[in-house]
């Protein structure tokens, strides 16, 4: 006999929890509180709200004085948030302070949304695209000078952790490249509906003031460090084979290391020297 597996409700919103979106909702609202917070909303006029499903998060995010674009995927959701949300927030919901657009994040041009406009990101980030999502904001980055939300737990410490640590990795140094990468505070299961198996975790990226002035590109900095990591025991002699450096550069003390014993600075050093000859 087949096991009966339930249908998650928001609520009584009638969207329903879609496994396959990744979908967990909020339903605390000290917890969302606590996230819109971790924004200065300073320096820009504009948020974009990633998964916003029945506006949880929203709503505290609206109260900041601010201008939210909610991007949605599901069309339950965007159901919701076009006609009954407004409703119930009439007194802070209107067409200046809050928008709904039915696309998926990866895929959307953000220009199309904010021209060469500055704005923040914010969300409870489905875990099966979170890593992407810090991917395209840093490919994004001269528009984003925040963004702050919620992932997976193990996966918000590996995009802060410092060198030396076993998590550091890919998105520690990337992220880290362009932003001070803060971790906040640590939320349980029972937060949302439904619950979801792991622990999450709330961070925040507020980008470097000399973000714009790294001596490498992002293209080859990524490069690099992809490289490097895909074989993380191993010294960058090895990993780095591949790229047919000098002989001369290879004999650097650096390449005695194995990638999470390099520091970011040091990296983008590496990549910078890279670059003269490859």
């Amino acid at each position: 006999m087949a096991k009966y597996k339930p249908k998650y409700h928001s609520q009584d919103k009638g969207v329903t929890a879609k496994k396959h979106l990744g979908q967990h909702f909020l339903k605390d609202d000290t917890v969302a509180i606590r996230i819109a917070d971790c924004l200065s909303y300073k320096g820009y006029y504009q948020v974009l709200e990633i998964g916003p499903g029945t506006g949880v998060l929203t709503k505290h995010v609206i109260r900041k004085d601010i201008k939210v674009t909610a991007l949605e995927l599901d069309s339950e959701s965007v159901i919701y948030l076009k006609h009954s949300f407004p409703i119930e927030h009439a007194k802070i919901v209107n067409e200046n302070t809050f928008q709904v657009i039915e696309a998926d994040f990866l895929k959307k041009d953000l220009k199309e949304i904010y021209g060469d406009g500055s704005f923040a990101i914010i969300g409870n980030f489905p875990y099966n695209i979170s890593t992407q999502i810090v991917f395209k904001t840093i490919e994004n980055r001269d528009q984003i000078p925040e963004f702050g939300g919620m992932f997976q737990k193990e996966v918000a410490k590996r995009i802060c952790a410092p060198h030396g640590s076993k998590t550091y990795g890919i998105l520690s140094v990337l992220a880290q490249a362009y932003y001070h990468a803060d971790y906040l505070f640590t939320v349980g299961p029972e937060v949302f509906n439904p619950p979801p198996k792991v622990d999450s975790g709330v961070l925040i990226l507020t980008r470097k003031a000399d973000y714009d002035a790294l001596p490498c590109s992002y293209s080859k900095l990524r490069q690099v460090v992809k490289l490097a990591f895909q074989q993380r025991r191993k010294t960058l002699r090895n990993s780095l084979k591949t790229m047919n450096l000098p002989d001369q550069m290879r004999e650097k003390e650096i390449f005695n290391l194995r990638p999470e014993q390099i520091s970011v600075e040091m990296f983008v050093g590496l990549v910078q020297e890279i670059e003269q000859y490859v």
